[in-house]
């Protein structure tokens, strides 16, 4: 089962539904997805660190959806700098579920910012227990920001995979990776920064 919040249906869930899986959307900002499929199930809700008539978070979600069904998940995310509400306070029971994570993360050109930066080292912290990040990818409408030899570009795709899922691992050393592809294709290519995948 895929859970993805973000805009309407894109090519990535249909591509889920027409693999059989089932796919449920959540998006307070729409009334309905852009595509029909009858492995489509949508909350008008935003997904958010607390429930009320416009937001939902993400475990009551789950447990509303899948009320009986204790199986590994699949999660896209694309919300727009909640991410980071939302991860801090899911439940480590729910983001143990989670197979496959597919977020999108913002605000990366804020790591200089102290504030921001503790929050975001307590998400990916969180994320890193359980899940091993499999690809960054840059997006190329996003800022790139250098700051004291360290380069980051304003927002990247993560890919996690959970590390029961894992056997000889190996460092990726060639960027772009031959799967990238960009965000805009009118736009030159975001390259992920060396301070990303350097050691």
């Amino acid at each position: 089962m895929l859970f993805p919040w973000s805009f309407p249906a894109s090519g990535f869930e249909k591509e889920c539904a027409n693999r059989g899986i089932k796919v449920f959307l959540a998006d307070k900002s729409v009334s309905k997805p852009a595509e029909e499929d009858k492995l489509f199930h949508f909350s008008n809700k935003f997904i958010g660190s607390f429930s009320n008539e416009d937001f939902m978070t993400i475990d009551s979600w789950v447990d509303q959806s899948l009320p009986n069904n204790k199986g590994d998940l699949i999660l896209q995310m694309d919300i727009e700098k909640f991410e980071y509400e939302v991860f801090l306070s899911m439940s480590e029971k729910l983001i143990s579920r989670f197979r496959i994570m597919v977020i999108e993360f913002h605000d990366l050109d804020q790591l200089w910012n102290q504030s921001f930066f503790n929050i975001a080292e307590r998400t990916f912290e969180k994320i890193l227990h359980t899940h091993s990040c499999m690809h960054i990818h840059p997006n190329n409408i996003a800022n790139t920001q250098k700051l004291n030899g360290i380069e980051t570009t304003q927002a990247m795709e993560f890919t996690f995979l959970r590390k029961d899922r894992i056997n000889n691992a190996q460092l990726q050393t060639i960027f772009p990776h031959p799967l990238d592809c960009d965000n805009d294709p009118n736009e030159p290519s975001t390259i992920l920064p060396s301070s990303w995948h350097s050691h």
